[in-house]
C-alpha cells in the first residue's frame, strides 16, 4: 500500500515562524521544507505544534496540500522549551479531540518531546513512528558538561521504540548507535538546502572582510566565542565587519538594532562601529547576505547537522565552524571551509585572519562548498528518500531500510 497522509508532530517547532527568533531555528526549517517537497509529489501534511504565537491562527495552510495545526495544552502563547515537557498530556489529549490520528499512514516525530508524543500515538493506535532528533541530549550533555536526565531516559526510549530513527549525519548515526544500543533502527538521510539559498547570485566576496553569524542568540550556538575572536582580531589590526543575523526583543532593540543584554554589550564593547545586529531575516535575505560575505561562522558547541553552513555552502560561501557533531561531516575541512574546536576563540580568530588576507583561498573553498552542497543537500532528493523510507517503514520492512550514510 502506499502512504498517503502523514502527521509531523515537531512540539515547538512552527515551521510557519519567523526564523532566527527564540525557539526558531533548523528545526522550524527543516519542518517546512521537508513538509513542502512531500506536499509536491502528492503527500497530504499535518504539522500539530505548540500555540505559541498568540496572533497566529489555530489552523494556517501551507504549500500544495500541507497544514499547521497549533495545539495551546492548557498555555497558549510562548512557552519556553525546556517547559513543554510539562505539557505533553495536555498536547496528546487536545490533539486527539482536534484530529482523527487513525487517519494518518505515519507518525513524524521532530525532537524528543514530540517523539514521545509519537510512541503515544503508536501506542494507541498502532502508527508506525519515524523519528528526527534535530538535537541529541547526549551529544549536548557532552558538549556542556550538563546533562538532563529527563530528556536522556526520554530520548533513548523514543530512539530505540521507533519504527526508523533519520540521523541528518554519518556522525549523528554513530552516537545514536552509542546511545541507544542495536535495538535502534537508523537511517541516514541528511538535511536539504532551501532553493533560495542556491538560486542567489554568483558569490562575490566584498571589498572588505565581511563576516556573518546567523542563528539565536544562545551561549551553545558559539556567539560569545566569535564575538572574543572578533575582538582579538580588531586588536591585531585586521579590517572588516561582523554581521549577526538573529536573536529576539529580548537580546536587542527592534527599533535600532542596539544590543539590550548586559552580557552582549559587554562582549562587543570597544567594537560597536564594526559590528551589525540585524535581528531575524527571512531565508530570502539571508541568502543575499550569504552570498556577499568572506566566510560565515558556526562556531556552535555542538549540532546534529548544520542547516547555517550547509545554506551557506549552497550560495558558494566558505564556512569556518566547529569541528564537532554533524558540522564535521557538513563542513569539509580545507575543500569547502575551515573547521576549528569548539570553544576556541583564538583558532577561530585565526580562521578568520586566513580567510580575509587569503581571497583567492577563500574563493577556492566557496567553489567547492558550492559544487558540494548543490551534489548533496538538495530537498528534491532528500524528499524522495524520506518518501521511501515511509513506504517501507509502512509496509513493515524497515530492517532492511538502513542507509549507510555514503
Amino acid at each position: 500500500m502506499n502512504v498517503r497522509k502523514i502527521l509531523f508532530i515537531s512540539d515547538h517547532g512552527d515551521p510557519l515562524a519567523e526564523l532566527g527568533g527564540e525557539q526558531a531555528g533548523g528545526q522550524n526549517n527543516y519542518v517546512k521544507q521537508l513538509a513542502n517537497y512531500l506536499s509536491d509529489s502528492g503527500l497530504v501534511i499535518d504539522v500539530v505544534t505548540h500555540w505559541s504565537d498568540e496572533n497566529a491562527p489555530r489552523i494556517e495552510r501551507f504549500g500544495k496540500s500541507c497544514r499547521v495545526i497549533r495545539i495551546a495544552a492548557g498555555r497558549k502563547g510562548f512557552v519556553p522549551k525546556a517547559e513543554i515537557a510539562d505539557l505533553l498530556d495536555d498536547f496528546y489529549k487536545e490533539m486527539k479531540s482536534l484530529l482523527n490520528l487513525k487517519e494518518y499512514d505515519i507518525i513524524h516525530s521532530h525532537y524528543w518531546m514530540s517523539g514521545l508524543l509519537g510512541l503515544a500515538v503508536k501506542e494507541e493506535f498502532g502508527i508506525p513512528v519515524v523519528h528526527t532528533s534535530h538535537s541529541l541530549g547526549v551529544a549536548k550533555a557532552a558538549a556542556t558538561g550538563v546533562p538532563e536526565g529527563r530528556r536522556l531516559r526520554a530520548e533513548k526510549r523514543v530512539l530505540r521504540n521507533a519504527d526508523c530513527v533519520i540521523a541528518t549525519t554519518p556522525t549523528e548515526k554513530k552516537i545514536i548507535k552509542r546511545f541507544a544500543g542495536p535495538k535502534a533502527v537508523i537511517s541516514v538521510i541528511p538535511i536539504g538546502v532551501a532553493e533560495i539559498f542556491e538560486e542567489t547570485p554568483l558569490h562575490k566576496p566584498p571589498v572588505q572582510p565581511l563576516f556573518v553569524y546567523a542563528g539565536r542568540f544562545e551561549e551553545t550556538k558559539g556567539l560569545f566565542t566569535l564575538l572574543e575572536a572578533f575582538q582579538n582580531l580588531v586588536k591585531e589590526g585586521q579590517e572588516g565587519q561582523l554581521i549577526l543575523a538573529g536573536g529576539d526583543e529580548d537580546d536587542i532593540d527592534a527599533t535600532t538594532g542596539v544590543p539590550i543584554t548586559a552580557d552582549l554589550c559587554e562582549a562587543i564593547n570597544g567594537i560597536e562601529d564594526r559590528v551589525t545586529f540585524l535581528g531575524p531575516k527571512s531565508q530570502e535575505e539571508l541568502a543575499a547576505l550569504f552570498s556577499k560575505a568572506t566566510a560565515v561562522i558556526v562556531p556552535s558547541y555542538y549540532e546534529s547537522f548544520g542547516m547555517v553552513a550547509a545554506e551557506a555552502q549552497g550560495c558558494g560561501t566558505p564556512v569556518i565552524a566547529s569541528e564537532t557533531g554533524g558540522l564535521k561531516d557538513v563542513v569539509k575541512d580545507g575543500q569547502t571551509g575551515i573547521l576549528v574546536p569548539p570553544e576556541d576563540s583564538e583558532a577561530l580568530a585565526r580562521a578568520m585572519h586566513k580567510m580575509a588576507e587569503e581571497p583567492d583561498y577563500a574563493e577556492t573553498l566557496g567553489r567547492g562548498a558550492m559544487k558540494r552542497a548543490r551534489l548533496l543537500f538538495t530537498w528534491s532528493s532528500i524528499a524522495n528518500l524520506t518518501q521511501d523510507l515511509y513506504e517501507v517503514v509502512y509496509n513493515e520492512e524497515n530492517s532492511s531500510f538502513v542507509s549507510d550514510g555514503s
